[in-house]
């Protein structure tokens, strides 16, 4: 008889070990994947604890305009849009590295719209730092009695604005929604004394429009609704136009503060006198405005030939105030338009002496004769 020998041992032996050895990989598999993500999970703890406890990454970037490029933020872009910025203008190496700093350091969505300089030199995390701080600006400051076209000037020449030519062009045709310019005359430089003057920061890349509604809208402000209310009470038939043109030639005319409410009171005399002649004002800055308008300057003296000038700003040749404001006046002369002494002088005459102070007269006579005493000094 042949003796059959069982092979079913053997296979249930083979089948047991590949389930071992699947198990063993499984359990290789899974201790390894929870290593890296143990490891990740450290590093990154790490790094964020680092990044939370280093007191550097408070520290205000600055680039310094001529060492960097003006990056623009537009507003609404996200973190996407700014990377790919970033990455087009050659800014930063990889855009997905920044996206992912801006999400783990916390700076996703706090980037700021507007002008930001930087350059390819910064670290990502200071290129962060830069784009989450305020935009960069300029500062300007407008004078008190600085005509239209000087203050186009100043803003040009502190780079607020690129063009002369289309800044007045936006000036004359641009539309503000304020009381105060409803019904002003048609007029060349229609905004002149209506530009406050004061210190204004602006962003690097403000629009025209930008610029002169924040101005405006300092007057707006500064020429309070107290004061809109005083206009009634005025001599003569004046309007807020009308005002802000007395204010201009008492900013022009009035060097010593003190002699601004006097020279105010005088030229409403004048205006409300009897006497057809003294409703010529005859004021020497109305005068200088038309050199400054034709000329681009001032005169060093004013000469009787300039006198004759033909112009509707011309006060020795006719009568009232001027068609409009000669130059864009502060709040004080406003308020010395607004608040004019009464007084029973209808002449002045600067000194001369230095002080800006003037001599006041009651009489032509009087004036002729302070004219011929301070004409020596």
């Amino acid at each position: 008889m042949v003796k059959q020998t069982s092979q079913a041992p053997k296979a249930k032996k083979k089948s047991s070990n590949k389930w071992k050895k699947r198990l063993a990989f499984w359990l290789i598999f899974i201790l390894g994947i929870v290593a890296i993500v143990y490891i990740s999970s450290s590093l990154s703890y790490k790094y964020v604890i680092d990044k939370y406890n280093d007191t550097s990454r408070n520290d205000v970037v600055v680039v310094d305009e001529k060492d960097g490029v003006e990056f623009i933020i537009k507003r609404g872009a996200g973190v996407s849009e700014i990377a790919a910025q970033l990455k087009e203008q050659e800014l930063i190496k990889n855009e997905n590295i920044f996206k992912l700093l801006s999400k783990i350091n916390g700076y996703d969505g706090t980037y700021l719209s507007g002008t930001h300089i930087v350059n390819s030199s910064l670290t990502y995390d200071e290129m962060m730092r830069v784009l989450s701080s305020d935009p960069a600006t300029r500062t300007v400051t407008i004078p008190e009695g600085k005509t239209f076209k000087q203050i186009v000037d100043i803003l040009y020449d502190k780079k607020i604005i690129k063009d002369k030519a289309k800044f007045i062009r936006s000036a004359n045709a641009e539309v503000f929604d304020y009381d105060f310019l409803i019904g002003i005359p048609k007029r060349d430089d229609r905004l002149e004394g209506y530009l406050f003057p004061d210190t204004y920061e602006y962003d690097y890349n403000a629009s025209d429009r930008d610029i002169l509604n924040k101005m405006l809208s300092n007057f707006n402000k500064k020429f309070r609704q107290e004061y809109r209310e005083m206009i009634a009470n005025l001599p003569g038939e004046m309007t807020l136009d009308k005002v802000v043109t007395m204010a201009s030639i008492i900013e022009r005319e009035a060097r010593d503060p003190d002699d601004r409410y006097l020279i105010s009171g005088v030229l409403y005399n004048r205006l409300s006198g009897k006497d057809a002649s003294l409703r010529k004002l005859q004021v020497d800055a109305t005068i200088q405005y038309i050199m400054m308008r034709n000329t681009g300057s001032y005169k060093d003296r004013v000469l009787y030939a300039d006198l004759e000038i033909e112009d509707p700003y011309n006060t020795y040749l006719n009568e009232g105030l001027p068609p409009g404001p000669i130059c864009c006046p502060g709040e004080a002369s406003i308020k010395a338009a607004l608040n004019p002494d009464e007084t029973p002088y209808y002449y002045y005459v600067a000194k001369g002496d230095g002080t800006g102070s003037h001599a006041f007269a009651k009489t032509f006579k009087e004036h002729q004769a302070n004219i011929k005493k301070y004409s020596t000094k």
